[in-house]
């Protein structure tokens, strides 16, 4: 692999397009920075939660309220996503026609928005039981980091409809590619997070 091929952390096009490889050394770093912003915020709110875990109150408790099975379907569902993503990104990379980027994207965006109905339906649930986020201290924690990660999967699907209006007026030229490239380091970032949530929030919280 020469130093060409290694400037910048992403999908590498340069043995298929280097010209596009090149010009997306800047974009993508640019955009890494933007990413470890936003892993800072959300690192806080999980320092947040962590602190204000004991403090329910004598209100709702992790454990009164959280639900393997609806979370755990999330997970699965925000891991496909990730796969179906990177299968369009490999079909951009090798010139795939268009219409086949156009079905893993929708793929993509109806998973997405199926994890979104699970955690809508996660959180009437709560709501239900009387766990709104000024009841407790634990509450205003979760409440500040899940659905912080919930309007980011919102702003990933918009974006991907944006790029299959893109594909579809401009088709794969260099500034659609990078757009991808971007695209799919926040959808993989919002996966990742997700892992950390599911992680540390929801399987600690189902401990009696």
């Amino acid at each position: 692999m020469s130093a060409s091929e290694t400037k910048h952390a992403g999908l590498n096009l340069g043995g298929t397009d280097a010209k596009t490889h090149a010009e997306a050394e800047h974009a993508i770093f640019g955009f890494w920075i933007f990413l470890m912003s936003d892993a800072v915020i959300f690192a806080l709110l999980f320092a947040t939660y962590g602190v204000m875990l004991p403090a329910t109150a004598g209100g709702p408790t992790p454990t009164s309220v959280f639900k393997i099975g609806p979370t755990f379907a999330e997970t699965l569902l925000l891991l496909t996503s990730s796969l179906t993503y990177g299968m369009a990104s490999v079909a951009m990379k090798h010139g795939s026609p268009l219409g086949g980027i156009h079905r893993w994207l929708a793929v993509t965006l109806l998973l997405g928005l199926i994890f979104l109905a699970f955690e809508w339906h996660d959180f009437s649930d709560m709501f239900a039981q009387g766990a709104y986020p000024t009841r407790s201290g634990f509450l205003s924690a979760f409440f500040g980091l899940v659905p912080l990660h919930g309007l980011h999967v919102i702003a990933g699907i918009v974006w991907i409809l944006v790029m299959m209006v893109q594909l579809r007026v401009f088709g794969l030229d260099a500034r659609v590619k990078i757009n991808l490239l971007r695209l799919g380091l926040f959808w993989h970032f919002l996966d990742i997070v997700w892992i950390a949530i599911f992680s540390t929030v929801y399987l600690p919280g189902l401990l009696p």
